[in-house]
């Protein structure tokens, strides 16, 4: 068991707690939106100057993070290449290529952190920059009660304008959490949030357990200087290669329930994994 997570017994008096996630880099190895871009460009959707302008960015954003105005910029750049995409079929590649891109790219640590809340009985949220469309089904993955993601407009032809609707990013996580707080009855001073860039300061001030999780240099920096846990995550496994304890919850600690395929559509996978890790050094 990795340690961090204080257990308080449920009580009908006791205020409802969260665990705010962010997702790339935080629960998964990688940017969740640039993984994509080969399967995009094998459904068509980009061209192959599009993959390797995207593979540059994730060879940027894995060397060092991404501070504000390359975070503006790379937006700015995919809500126009976006721009004429079907969502449906959009989130057709995403589902048949869920579990081969992402399932392998999660963090075996942040998968026992959201095991742990659960089992303390707190919410998980995945709060994220990335599109609704690529969040909601890693959020499904993961087991995670609630996602915060990044939405484009959509037009009545079902495709997306490149216009953003809501840009899940910096102080609007923030607003995000405590909009939340205020719908679920989340008391803030005793949920947790964990996130790997100093974009995301705001969200960890907003809580009071914050844990900065294989920070970048800005927000190591922060955390030193604030005494905030920092964590490093460094054991990507396959959900379904961890073991279940014993004692495993009666509430599934991971779900999974993305289509593989048009054959398999109607399938799901549930994977429990409660084993319980050695505490984060």
């Amino acid at each position: 068991m990795l340690g961090l997570v204080e257990n308080h017994s449920l009580t009908h008096s006791t205020p409802r707690t969260a665990a705010f996630f962010d997702l790339d880099k935080t629960v998964i190895a990688k940017s969740s939106t640039l993984t994509f871009s080969k399967s995009f460009y094998q459904g068509g959707l980009i061209n192959r100057r599009a993959v390797l302008r995207t593979a540059y960015a994730q060879f940027v954003f894995l060397a060092g993070g991404a501070d504000h105005d390359q975070m503006e910029r790379m937006r700015e750049y995919l809500s126009a290449l976006c721009r004429g995409w079907n969502v449906q079929q959009v989130k057709e590649i995403v589902a048949e290529t869920l579990h081969d891109l992402i399932d392998p790219i999660i963090y075996d640590e942040a998968a026992s952190l959201i095991e742990e809340h659960h089992t303390a009985g707190r919410d998980v949220v995945i709060v994220s920059t990335s599109g609704a469309e690529v969040v909601e089904p890693i959020g499904e993955l993961l087991g995670a009660d609630r996602v915060v993601a990044t939405r484009m407009v959509v037009g009545d032809d079902g495709c997306f304008t490149g216009e953003v609707e809501y840009y899940a990013y910096g102080p609007t996580k923030a607003e995000a959490i405590e909009e939340l707080a205020r719908s679920e009855g989340y008391d803030l001073s005793r949920c947790y949030a964990y996130s790997d860039s100093a974009t995301d300061v705001p969200m960890l001030k907003s809580v009071g357990h914050p844990f900065a999780v294989n920070p970048d240099r800005a927000l190591r920096r922060e955390a030193i200087a604030r005494e905030w846990p920092i964590l490093d995550f460094n054991r990507p496994v396959r959900l379904k290669q961890r073991l279940p304890s014993l004692s495993a919850p009666s509430r599934p600690a991971l779900v999974a329930a993305a289509a593989v395929g048009a054959a398999a559509a109607t399938a799901g996978l549930v994977w429990y994994a409660s084993r319980r890790r050695a505490t984060v050094s």
